[in-house]
C-alpha cells in the first residue's frame, strides 16, 4: 500500500537547499544519518496532466494566499523569478533556490482533495 510521496530536489548546492528548506521554509526534518536531512512536507496532492511531448515532472509548493506568502518569503530574502500570474485555476510564481534551481509556488482555486 502506498503510504506517502518522497520527492527529491537535486541541487548543485544541496547543503544550501537543505538550509533553505529548514531555515526559510521552516520544514521539520530528521537526520537519516551523517547529516542527511529528510524533510516533512505539508500535505500533498498529485495530478497527471497531458503533455505534447517530452514527459517531465514539476514540483510546486501550495499556499492559501500567494500575495501574503510571497511577501513573507521576500522579507526572508527569497528571490522570485517570475511575477505572480493568474492562470484561472490558480495563481502561480516561481522562487529561486540556492544554486539557481527553482520551485513553483501555487495558490489553487480549484477543489482540492486536501479540503
Amino acid at each position: 500500500m502506498i503510504t506517502g510521496v518522497h520527492a527529491i530536489i537535486f541541487a548543485t548546492q544541496a547543503e544550501a537547499v537543505r538550509a533553505f528548506l529548514r531555515d526559510v521554509l521552516g520544514f521539520p526534518s530528521v537526520d537519516a544519518g551523517g547529516g542527511w536531512l529528510i524533510f516533512a512536507s505539508p500535505p500533498a496532492e498529485l495530478a497527471a496532466h497531458p503533455a505534447e511531448a517530452g514527459e517531465h515532472h514539476e514540483l510546486y509548493l501550495m499556499c492559501d494566499d500567494i500575495t501574503a506568502t510571497v511577501a513573507e518569503l521576500e522579507a526572508k530574502g527569497v528571490e522570485f523569478t517570475r511575477p505572480v500570474s493568474d492562470e484561472g485555476f490558480g495563481r502561480m510564481t516561481r522562487l529561486r533556490l540556492p544554486g539557481g534551481g527553482e520551485l513553483g509556488l501555487y495558490e489553487p482555486r480549484h477543489p482540492t482533495p486536501l479540503d
